[in-house]
């Protein structure tokens, strides 16, 4: 079960136990859960405080809440256990998401990002009369994630509070390119200023989304350098090195939903550093060594590296950025 899937099933859940009746009547089902990674020294994977949501309305305790739903839950195939601690806040601990699973899901999420719904970074508002460059930045890179969440155009407010490009960063478009640009808008939340520097013209460490897309074209050369080896990529059981670049993989789909429900673009900007800067650290334990042979522990990791450049490739594509093969 993805994070994603997780907050669909709080959802589904908070619905039945109204129509059971174990819920009154008026506690109506917010048409999103919010479902986070625990915080450190928490219990389990990941909490959700719908109970307070609903509490009101259900006119009981939070954590009278979050225990009915919690029976509801921990009988969903996919939750190991789920655990109410505090006032009212629900907590789930999942099964360990298999290597091949995280992998085969994230190339099929990300094609279809990107190829099935016509290429996420041509998707344009239908009006942008009045807009200045951020707000277009914004608007177009909030509706590319609404519409890979399923939306619609329909489903953006009127307006979204965007801050301006200061006047004194002159044409940011002409100084650092136009990708380069869009990263630095939206990399912040956008009620604020972006900012802009001179590590936005280097390749190197320095620069966020040179990462990022370096990270991209890494994946790809892993995988020419294999087929030039011999072998190509296959999901399969991945050794414990590969812990962080799973767990990132494992949440991706709940920083999409999340960053499309709260128009938030910038969500998508941290994780795709953190999964480039994962992939850059694992890159080196992909291929055989010297005189070693392939295998097929080589065959997962480098499955496992060509998912994590989708995902990489996916992202850039919602951002409105290419994604180069070679840099």
């Amino acid at each position: 079960m993805t994070p994603a899937d997780l907050s669909r099933c709080v959802v589904r859940a908070v619905r039945c136990a109204v129509a059971d009746g174990e819920l009154a009547a008026g506690a109506a089902a917010p048409e999103r859960v919010v479902v986070e990674r625990t915080r450190p020294g928490g219990v389990g994977d990941y909490a959700t405080p719908v109970a307070f949501q609903v509490a009101k309305a259900a006119r009981c305790a939070p954590r009278d809440v979050a225990g009915v739903l919690a029976r509801r839950l921990g009988a969903e195939p996919g939750i190991e256990r789920v655990e109410v601690t505090g006032a009212g806040f629900l907590n789930f601990v999942l099964p360990a998401p298999s290597a091949t699973a995280l992998v085969t899901d994230a190339i099929i999420r990300d094609i279809v990002i990107r190829d099935v719904r016509g290429g996420a970074a041509h998707v344009l508002p239908a009006d942008e009369s009045g807009l200045g460059l951020r707000e277009r930045v914004v608007r177009r890179s909030v509706l590319r994630l609404v519409c890979a969440q399923g939306g619609t155009e329909s489903d953006l407010p009127a307006g979204l509070p965007v801050a301006p490009v200061a006047k004194r960063d002159g044409d940011v478009v002409a100084r650092y390119g136009a990708d380069a640009a869009r990263w630095a808008m939206l990399a912040v939340p956008a009620r604020e200023t972006p900012s802009f520097s001179d590590a936005l013209l280097h390749q190197g460490e320095a620069n966020e989304f040179f990462r990022v897309r370096y990270a991209h074209a890494r994946s790809r050369a892993l995988v020419r350098n294999a087929e030039q080896l011999g072998f190509h990529p296959e999901a399969g059981v991945v050794d414990v090195d590969a812990a962080a670049l799973l767990r990132l993989l494992a949440d991706h789909p709940l920083v999409l939903e999340a960053a499309a429900h709260h128009h938030a673009p910038e969500r998508l900007v941290r994780n795709l550093v953190e999964l480039a800067d994962a992939l850059l650290d694992f890159q080196y334990r992909v291929l055989p060594q010297g005189d070693e042979k392939p295998s097929a522990a080589h065959r997962a990791r480098l499955a496992l590296a060509e998912a994590a450049g989708t995902v990489l490739a996916g992202g850039l594509a919602l951002l409105g950025m290419d994604a180069p093969e070679r840099l």
